[in-house]
């Protein structure tokens, strides 16, 4: 990610010219081009994650349990898991897209046939821009987070604009510290 950072710099001084004191204004601008690595990675964000607990479920349970556990729990998307296997997520744009619009109902529809089986997932070692990169490229909006074949978390594309959001805000506050030092 690359940002253009314009500084500019006013100097007021009184000149002496002819015994008269003139006052001029200098403006310097500093033009300052800066690669801004996203250098929090997965795990540095689940670790500060506020809420970090895993909601799933098992593929026996009905579309309706996964809506039920994602209101409760005001998320967007739970895992389906057989023991500590992922083999799915289901999510509302699921439900929206292959139960209510093909006219299937949650209280007797499983769970299985509308999730999403091909799963994309990271690792704690990747960075934010590789989730980005996943959410913009696969068009998701949840990343179950794997590691050793054992499910540690989740992503959702608000928890990486947050984060996001506050790297920037750290950049800014440190260019102005430093500015002005």
């Amino acid at each position: 990610m690359t940002d253009n950072w314009r500084i500019n710099f006013d100097f007021r001084y009184d000149t002496p010219i002819l015994g008269m004191r003139i006052q001029r204004k200098t403006r310097i601008q500093i033009e300052l081009t800066l690669k801004l690595k996203l250098m929090v990675s997965v795990k540095n964000l689940l670790e500060g994650k506020r809420m970090n607990r895993m909601c799933s479920l098992t593929p026996d349970k009905m579309v309706i349990d996964a809506l039920e556990l994602m209101t409760r729990e005001n998320i967007g998307a739970v895992m389906i898991m057989e023991s500590d296997r992922l083999v799915g997520i289901f999510s509302e744009r699921d439900y929206a897209r292959k139960g209510i619009i093909q006219g299937r109902k949650a209280k007797t529809t499983p769970v299985t046939e509308v999730m999403t089986s091909n799963v994309f997932t990271v690792t704690p070692e990747m960075s934010l821009e590789d989730c980005m990169q996943l959410f913009s490229d696969k068009r998701i909006r949840h990343l179950p987070v794997v590691e050793e074949d054992k499910v540690i978390g989740m992503l959702s594309i608000g928890d990486i604009v947050s984060a996001i959001i506050t790297e920037q805000k750290d950049h800014i506050q440190f260019l102005e510290k430093y500015i002005s030092s």
